[in-house]
């Protein structure tokens, strides 16, 4: 079936809500009280510890699936506004993002700063760099940034991939 980045993205994450379900379902019934005396048989819940395993491995093998396609998707799609893949895009858009930070708490310093007074001395630390500069290269970082989540938003919706897996 061919889906897009976007919707493998949340079949993968429907899979993994069913797994962690599953956990928990077999955590609730893999143990149980009685009282004594008490017919145990009359409160044991039911549960099949070879059908919750057939299970599991089931939604295992989808999730590894799903999250192979989507790698190999990621790994093979290229983002041609910026020639890289879309793998090489999501390393780069915390590198972006990073950036654009430290930019911004730059651009905000004022070329002079009081850092202290101590007694008959005033401390001032200088900005070592260019403010205007700085300013220039946040609004480029920023734009760059703006820019990228684009592309790919673009692509992981509207660019399909076959996944090879029955529901």
């Amino acid at each position: 079936m061919l889906y897009t980045s976007a919707e493998a993205a949340k079949l993968l994450r429907r899979l993994n809500e069913e797994h962690e379900r599953l956990i928990r379902e077999e955590s609730s019934l893999e143990t149980f009280s009685a009282a004594v005396g008490e017919d145990i048989e009359s409160v044991r819940p039911e549960y099949n510890y070879k059908k919750f395993r057939a299970d599991m491995a089931e939604i295992e093998s989808k999730i590894r699936t799903v999250k192979h396609a989507i790698n190999l998707f990621n790994a093979n799609t290229l983002i041609s506004e910026f020639n890289m893949t879309i793998d090489q895009m999501l390393v780069y858009l915390p590198q972006l993002t990073r950036r654009k930070n430290n930019l911004r708490a730059m651009q905000s310093r004022q070329p002079k700063e009081r850092k202290g007074d101590y007694g008959n001395f005033i401390d001032y630390n200088y900005a070592n760099y260019d403010i205007a500069e700085v300013k220039q290269d946040y609004l480029q970082t920023a734009d760059e940034l703006l820019k990228a989540q684009t592309a790919l938003d673009k692509i992981n919706n509207s660019v399909q991939f076959e996944i090879n897996i029955e529901l």
